[in-house]
């Protein structure tokens, strides 16, 4: 009886999700069909990213909050791209060659890092994330047009260092986004996206699936036990934030190449929470984290994102108390689900000793 509980707990945050999605949606007057478009466009947007927490929750690392990092190092990537007016889709490949080595680059001082820190991964790559913030400004404020040549004049500010707050991506906009759109009763589906972040879910559940994923799974359930059998803890573990790190530049690459422009210095800030929100809304833990989570969540979340401002609008005639309530969302969808975790160790603990 109680494993069947601690089993079902994971269904918790996401029928309260539901329900105040639900709620919100009612209060907000959007029309279904508007609803599902925007879920769609955050589901292939943010769907990589949240697929890009799972590796790390399963090895035993907790919610990595640096991807952040990997984030950083596409948009440094692009930035250099369009420096060097590399347009179409020879400069979308020119952008994820560079910033797939940036990221494994990173993703490897990364794992270095955590390995140092064993017990406390999660707040370390709160910090790391915040150390990566500060170097990305100082590049991008103060490197371009000193140690960085400008080649590109329409993305430097008019004091000639120092890159622009906003940089148009029309060069790469739809570049891939509007293949295959499917138009169903007011709903546009862009089938070839959905399918690629489909793909990626695929390669993330093959990997686990592998000698390799294996071998995480095992360090994620004991450490100790694992190194006592041969697998090499610590390399793993830096594989692991590899592997992470690359996928959260490449989601990140999607999210800006479907908005079309990115904000140079902000687009990246709220990743590591809004992703991490939206995997636990899926009824992940941080501990145990499945595909059909990071896919559950990203509809639930963003489905109450999208609603809240505009319920909090027509209930308070004041949309404030509703972009506030997107906050407190992401925070308190991370909040809820620690405490959760806390009490379901605490009662396999119990559990454990009697």
């Amino acid at each position: 009886m109680k494993a069947n509980k601690l089993l079902h707990s994971e269904y918790i945050v996401p029928a309260l999700f539901l329900l105040l999605a639900y709620i919100a949606w009612q209060f907000s007057g959007f029309t279904g069909s508007f609803v599902g478009n925007q879920v769609l466009t955050r589901f292939i947007r943010d769907g990589i990213l949240v697929l890009s927490l799972i590796i790390p929750v399963v090895a035993g690392l907790g919610l990595n909050f640096a991807i952040t990092v990997g984030a950083m190092a596409m948009q440094t990537s692009l930035l250099l791209v369009i420096n060097y007016q590399a347009e179409g889709i020879r400069g979308i490949l020119l952008v994820i060659v560079i910033g797939v080595l940036l990221s494994v680059l990173l993703g490897f001082a990364i794992g270095h890092a955590l390995n140092r820190v064993k017990g406390k991964e999660m707040i370390t790559t709160i910090i790391i994330g915040f150390l990566g913030n500060s170097i990305y400004q100082l590049i991008f404020l103060v490197g371009f047009g000193t140690f960085i040549p400008v080649i590109n004049q329409e993305i430097i500010l008019s004091r000639g260092i120092g890159v622009r707050n906003t940089v148009d991506l029309g060069m790469y906009r739809n570049t891939i986004d509007k293949l295959w759109l499917l138009n169903l009763g007011g709903l546009e589906i862009p089938l070839f996206m959905i399918l690629l972040v489909l793909l990626f879910a695929g390669f993330v559940y093959y990997l686990l699936h592998t000698r390799l994923g294996q071998e995480i799974k095992a360090v994620g359930l004991d450490s100790g036990r694992s190194a006592l059998v041969g697998i090499n803890v610590d390399a793993l573990r830096v594989k692991v934030m590899i592997i992470s790190t690359v996928l959260a530049a490449l989601g990140q690459l999607i999210y800006l190449q479907n908005i079309g422009m990115f904000d140079v210095y902000t687009a990246h800030m709220n990743t590591g929470i809004i992703s991490c929100a939206a995997l636990l809304a899926g009824g992940a833990s941080i501990k145990s984290a499945r595909i059909r989570h990071a896919i559950i969540g990203v509809f639930l979340f963003h489905t109450l994102f999208i609603v809240s401002p505009q319920a909090g609008q027509n209930l308070f005639n004041n949309a404030a108390l509703g972009e506030y309530f997107r906050s407190f969302i992401a925070y308190g969808t991370i909040a809820f689900a620690l405490i959760i975790n806390i009490k379901n160790e605490n009662k396999q603990a119990k559990q454990g000793i009697s």
